[in-house]
């Protein structure tokens, strides 16, 4: 579970960046790469920052309200 947060947290993080250049400079990253906000390609990325961004809202609640980032380490 831990390597399904790391990969949400850096998708979501690409996510905000695009937002971020959308709104600063009018500039679509994502669009710009897949040649076009509604291709085929733009809708599954935008559809995998979503995925992610959920991810990270629901997983503290399946975790008893913990989001793991590293390993647990059990202290004997």
């Amino acid at each position: 579970m831990r390597i399904v947060n790391i990969i949400s947290y850096v998708l979501v993080i690409l996510g905000a960046i695009n937002w971020g250049l959308f709104g600063l400079f009018n500039f679509n990253l994502v669009s710009s790469v897949f040649a076009g906000a509604r291709t085929a390609g733009s809708i599954i990325v935008y559809s995998i920052i979503a995925l992610a961004a959920l991810w990270l809202i629901l997983s503290p609640f399946i975790t008893d309200g913990v989001l793991w980032l590293k390993n647990r380490r059990t202290e004997n």
